[in-house]
């Protein structure tokens, strides 16, 4: 892989890791179309969602710092007997937020026994582009649920559970996890904001979960280092813009624009698999 096809697929995971529009679809529109090599693919792209990993624990270090926090916590509580018998109301914030975003991700868990199916989805271009209209139509949808008043600091447990499960949706290339999360924090009557925010912190399990089950395949891939470098580091610095971008669309601007997008990109693949 050459340094600058490294640059063009850092630029690619780091603006679609956290927009709507699906990283994976879009990897594997960019692997079958122009053909990186099988052998560098699981490597590099394991590296590539690391450094957008990085990006999220640093523009949510706030939230990450409260996850962490709360964990310790409710291990400290579990050890001296003060846990159990409390109710919700009782827990600290940052106690909640870990047991929300422990629920949020239970959903993933038997998704990782069909890891290997999902994957081969990305090698038809074909079924990437209907998926990439169906997250389209998705994103369309969640602009138009009214407008929220849950946030994180007064959800329940069943809430997170269940945008845990339209989660699942995700792993399919084509649907993206960040539209998928936002489109079900928003039915589950979430602020848009909030919906977003969620969704970040949900990416973190999700993504470093992936790269801790395929990393015994990373150790036994060689890496050519420099390609990895500048792919991750354009990943790293692409993605920490576009949390912010996303950010400001849903406080502003909503996800139609990126409805359209992947509608386009989703008709294009099929009509170019077809062609071809």
């Amino acid at each position: 892989m050459g340094n600058l096809q490294a640059f063009f697929y850092g630029l690619l995971q780091g603006i679609a890791e956290f927009l709507p529009i699906s990283s994976s679809g879009h990897l594997a529109l960019a692997h079958n179309f122009f053909g990186a090599a099988e052998a560098d693919n699981l490597a590099f792209d394991i590296l590539l969602h690391l450094a957008t990993l990085f990006a999220v624990l640093i523009m949510l270090r706030r939230e990450v710092f409260l996850v962490i926090r709360g964990f310790f916590s409710l291990l400290r509580k579990l050890f001296t007997g003060k846990l159990w018998g409390q109710k919700k109301e009782q827990l600290a914030l940052d106690e909640r937020l870990f047991l929300m975003l422990c629920l949020a991700t239970l959903p993933l868990i038997p998704i990782v026994l069909l890891s290997d199916r999902v994957e081969a989805i990305g090698n038809f271009s074909w079924i990437v582009g209907i998926l990439l209209i169906i997250n389209g139509g998705m994103l369309w949808l969640s602009d138009r649920i009214a407008s929220g008043k849950l946030t994180l600091e007064n959800a329940g447990w069943l809430r997170p559970f269940l945008v845990g499960c339209v989660q699942v949706f995700g792993v399919l290339p084509g649907i993206s996890r960040s539209g998928s999360t936002i489109t079900g924090g928003r039915f589950c009557n979430f602020t848009r904001e909030d919906a977003v925010r969620f969704s970040f912190l949900m990416s973190i399990p999700a993504i470093l979960g992936a790269c801790v089950l395929k990393l015994p395949d990373f150790l036994n891939d060689g890496v050519d280092l420099a390609p990895c470098i500048i792919g991750s580091l354009t990943a790293f610095v692409v993605g920490l813009g576009a949390i912010r971008l996303l950010q400001f669309f849903s406080r502003k601007k909503g996800f139609t624009v990126f409805s359209i997008y992947s509608v386009l990109i989703g008709i294009a693949a099929i009509v170019a698999d077809l062609v071809i």
